[in-house]
C-alpha cells in the first residue's frame, strides 16, 4: 500500500493554476493519476486534443467544467464524472467564475497525444500545435505547425 497527501507533492507547469501527479508517489505503474486545481479560464490541456491509447476519466469534485467534444460542449459539474475513449478528442476548460478542483485518472499510463490542436489568430482557425519548453525551463509555449505562430504561453 501507498498513501500521500495531496499538498505534499509538488504542482507542475501545466495550463491549470495547479496540477499535481500523484501516480509516482502512490508507485502506479499502469494507471496515470493527477489532482487538479483550475482557476477561471484554466484548462487540463494546453489544447483540444486525443491520446493514442489512454482513456482518460475526470472527476470533478468542485466547480463546473465545460469539455469541448466532438460532438460539441458538455458541461460536467461537481459530484459528476466523465469518461474519454482512446482516440476521442477533448478539451476541459473551467468557464465560470469559481475555482474548479478535480481528479484526472488515465490508463494506460502513457498518454502520448494522437494530436493537439489550437485556436491560431494568423491562420484564422484551430491548428495542429507543438508544445516546447521556453526561456531557461520556466515556461512552456505552444505553436501552430501549419504557419508556426505562438499560440499560448504556460507556466
Amino acid at each position: 500500500m501507498q498513501k500521500v497527501t495531496i499538498e505534499d507533492v509538488d504542482s507542475r507547469m501545466s495550463a491549470a493554476d495547479v496540477r499535481r501527479g500523484l501516480s509516482d508517489g502512490l508507485g502506479s505503474t499502469d494507471l496515470a493519476i493527477n489532482y487538479y486545481e483550475l482557476a477561471p479560464g484554466d484548462s487540463f490541456a494546453f489544447g483540444y486534443h486525443a491520446h493514442v491509447r489512454q482513456e482518460e476519466v475526470f472527476y470533478i469534485q468542485s466547480g463546473s467544467v465545460t469539455f469541448e467534444t466532438e460532438t460539441g460542449d458538455v458541461a460536467v459539474e461537481d459530484g459528476e464524472i466523465v469518461r474519454f475513449a482512446p482516440g476521442e478528442f477533448q478539451c476541459g476548460v473551467n468557464e465560470g467564475d469559481e475555482r474548479v478542483v478535480a481528479l484526472a485518472l488515465g490508463a494506460p499510463q502513457d498518454s502520448e497525444l494522437d494530436e493537439m490542436r489550437r485556436d491560431c489568430k494568423e491562420c484564422g482557425e484551430q491548428t495542429p500545435n507543438t508544445l516546447e519548453m521556453a526561456d531557461r525551463g520556466e515556461e512552456l509555449v505552444t505553436y501552430c505547425l501549419d504557419c508556426g505562430a505562438e499560440t499560448g504561453r504556460f507556466d
